[in-house]
């Protein structure tokens, strides 16, 4: 077996994207007599500065000569790549292994490059120790993101499904042409199997991309078969081509158990912790909050991009005891999704008078409450039954603001009730 690591050749303003390439890549091998068995999409630390639009890295496992492989693929790049970006640097890795039997050294490579930080001096100085082929374009940045797809196989064990559909080249960068109310019929009759495709909310089809590029429509899911049967059902342009990959998205593999104390800019994290300061909304419509895990505090904030979820994150009040999920920048937790794990359930009112039902003024410091026309009074504010919108349990932005590698509700496998956005 060869295994193909394939990362970075995408561009933000010129499109394309590295899916595409993989699969151009595994087109011409099967041309040269190979036998493709699975295409990997592997979702990296999106918390990363240099990082593609979805951080994606691609591996192709296929039964092939790795001199071929490495062959036809570093001209697959060099043809269709869009190394003209300044930010795009594409790597190239080709290993001639078992993808079940890579080196350990190389699984946790792929493991940390999913919630880690790694250097391109590191990933050069692990291919050579490893022996494994490999090119960098530029300063060859994707060499980090290639040979991290290259022991993803055997590192990972949460696996989805992506059906990928492609345009025709002559239609990149035009407006795509795909039928809303198809894509809703569609995912309505295999949810929640198939996730994220439409934001209900909104009434956005949110697996069709609005960036240049050769991706018409990407439909996710727990179940091949279920991805494909939504994808014949959507009424669109001409399909040039398509896909299915097997990936790590809607899994939470990015996030990393910590600690309020112990967090770091750059990296995705669980953390639990109260609530400190009542939620305030700021300009832009982002709605902050503080959450403390004993002396030590943290800023969270839901973006206006959320839309709904920001109106859980209001019902929010101090003392709520939370987990939150989500990357941190900047000293801050930009929430993906966040746990009610203990309710507030009282507020403390000035009491009111038994006699009159009027409410009591304060009868000086520490001296307690009085009612100036029954002279009533009371020792100090009540308790009194505080009602909540917000039960306990796990909330999520909706599917339009959902990171791909975040996991959504739906799919389960959560240590509390969930209150999932579709």
């Amino acid at each position: 077996m060869t295994i193909i690591g394939i990362d970075d050749t995408d561009s933000r303003e010129r499109g394309m994207c590295t899916t595409y390439v993989a699969d151009t890549v595994a087109r011409r091998l099967t041309d040269r007599g190979a036998t493709v068995e699975r295409l990997l999409l592997i979702r990296c630390n999106p918390a990363v500065v240099h990082k593609t639009r979805g951080n994606a890295a691609l591996a192709i496992h296929a039964e092939i000569a790795d001199g071929v492989a490495f062959d036809v693929a570093q001209r697959v790049i060099d043809d269709i790549a869009e190394s003209a970006d300044d930010r795009t640097n594409p790597g190239l890795v080709v290993a001639a292994d078992d993808p079940a039997r890579v080196s350990d050294a190389v699984v946790s490579f792929a493991r940390e490059a999913i919630a880690d930080h790694h250097t391109r001096e590191n990933a050069r100085r692990l291919l050579e120790d490893a022996g494994y082929a490999h090119r960098g374009w530029k300063n060859g940045r994707g060499l980090i993101g290639a040979l991290a797809a290259i022991g993803a196989w055997r590192a990972l064990d949460a696996w989805t499904y992506e059906h990928i559909a492609y345009r025709a080249p002559e239609r990149w960068g035009t407006e795509r042409t795909v039928d809303p109310e198809s894509v809703l019929d569609a995912a309505n009759e295999r949810y929640p199997t198939v996730w994220d495709t439409v934001d209900r909310g909104t009434g956005e089809t949110v697996c069709v991309p609005r960036t240049p590029g050769p991706v018409l429509y990407g439909i996710r899911g727990d179940e091949p078969e279920a991805c494909r049967s939504v994808a014949k059902r959507i009424e669109s342009e001409p399909i040039d081509r398509e896909r299915t990959f097997l990936t790590n998205q809607g899994t939470d593999g990015h996030l990393r158990d910590g600690t309020v104390e112990a967090v770091g800019d750059g990296y995705a994290y669980r953390l639990d912790g109260a609530v400190t300061s009542a939620p305030e909304t700021r300009r832009g419509g982002h709605v902050f909050f503080e959450l403390a895990d004993g002396p030590a505090t943290i800023e969270c904030v839901a973006f206006e991009p959320t839309k709904r979820f920001r109106e859980r994150v209001r019902e929010l009040r101090v003392g709520d005891e939370l987990t939150v999920c989500g990357e941190v920048s900047h000293g801050t937790v930009k929430l993906e999704k966040f746990a009610v794990r203990e309710r507030v359930e009282t507020k403390r009112t000035t009491p009111t008078c038994p006699e009159c039902g009027r409410t009591m003024e304060s009868a000086g410091r520490e001296q307690g409450y009085r009612c100036r026309a029954c002279g009533t009074s009371a020792t100090g504010k009540t308790e009194e039954p505080l009602d909540r919108a917000l039960e306990q349990g796990w909330y999520e932005v909706p599917p339009r603001a959902r990171r791909h590698i975040a996991k959504p509700l739906v799919r389960g496998g959560f240590d509390a009730p969930t209150h999932p956005e579709r």
